[in-house]
């Protein structure tokens, strides 16, 4: 049985059972070529996940499955999720303006930016350099550079925003100073995920463009918390999450997809060419992150794939080997 005939079985019955470190399922499909394309690419982990088992686990390079790994721009994917929480708490909508808890907003351009806007990268604010966020103070400085929704921009001041937002509407509600004790507690923790650590900037706050770290097996649940609907979340808010923009096609609310159309923002992003023809026909949503950190929902097939690396400076500097999402899931699926 090759690993197409495998996971088409997987979707329709679901696969029971975990598999040591380096194994092939029970049924016999390995994965053994995926999982020596990313060690030749500086791997330390590689887990599949089929309808919520892990099949398939590898941990080269010195990796282990008890070694949390940071995300990098990965972690942008929780904000995505965590306005499907908001919106069930009726925090916010997604359409209303950002200017709405920013009132120093309401007298410029950017009194027009709504809050999806802000999260697919195509509100129009000056989005900053990659890799150095901004306090949330500084963020909510930044000034809009084109009106709102009329192109997409990558950088890390937009979810910084988003953390201000958070906070402010947490604090009117009195649930304290922290906002990410109310993503942990409405979209983490029913994850079954705990984070070994997560970065904040000078002003104490939690960065939200790249500071989580979690072991693959730990961002593996993260990813089928969302492939099983994120339950008790805002089904509306959790489903733009995977809606591209006019702007590009190819990003949600800070999830990539990888279908026809996708808007590479350049290589420090950590997104490399996924549009091979193999793909044209899968549902793929990514969270990456510098240094080819990666979460892929298979969402047609009921697959989660995780794979973290070591290195990232040597890969943002084009270092070694350089990594393809479409090979990769080529490999993966072949």
């Amino acid at each position: 049985m090759n690993r197409r005939d495998f996971l088409a079985g997987a979707l329709a019955t679901g696969v029971a059972g975990g598999e040591p470190a380096g194994a092939t399922d029970a049924s016999g499909a390995g994965f053994e070529p995926a999982a020596r394309y990313s060690a030749a690419r500086r791997g330390v982990s590689l887990v599949v996940m089929a309808h919520g088992q892990v099949v398939f686990e590898d941990y080269p390079n010195e990796g282990s499955a008890q070694v949390a790994w940071e995300l990098a721009s990965g972690t942008k994917s929780f904000c995505g999720v965590w306005t499907a929480a908001a919106a069930a708490d009726r925090l916010l909508s997604l359409d209303e303006p950002c200017a709405r808890t920013l009132p120093e907003w309401s007298s410029d351009l950017r009194s027009a930016i709504t809050l999806r806007q802000l999260l697919t990268l195509t509100s129009g604010l000056a989005a900053g350099p990659i890799g150095r966020p901004p306090t949330y103070s500084q963020a909510v400085n930044a000034q809009a550079v084109a009106e709102a929704g009329s192109r997409f921009q990558y950088g890390p001041t937009p979810f910084q925003v988003f953390g201000e937002i958070m906070r402010r509407k947490l604090a009117a509600r009195g649930h304290g100073y922290d906002p990410l004790r109310h993503l942990h507690a409405r979209v983490l923790e029913p994850a079954g995920v705990n984070p070994s650590f997560w970065r904040r900037g000078a002003d104490g706050m939690p960065l939200l463009s790249h500071g989580a770290a979690l072991t693959a097996r730990a961002w593996a649940r993260y990813g089928q918390f969302v492939l099983d609907g994120a339950p008790g979340l805002d089904a509306g808010a959790l489903g733009a999450c995977f809606e591209g923009t006019a702007a590009n096609p190819g990003y949600g609310l800070a999830w990539w997809l990888l279908r026809p159309g996708l808007v590479p923002p350049g290589p420090n992003a950590g997104v490399s060419d996924a549009q091979g023809d193999a793909l044209r026909n899968e549902d793929v949503a990514m969270a990456a992150g510098a240094g080819n950190q990666r979460l892929y929902l298979l969402r047609r097939r009921g697959l989660v794939v995780v794979r973290q690396a070591s290195g990232i400076l040597d890969a943002l500097r084009g270092r070694g080997a350089q990594w393809s999402d479409r090979e990769f899931l080529e490999t993966l699926l072949q």
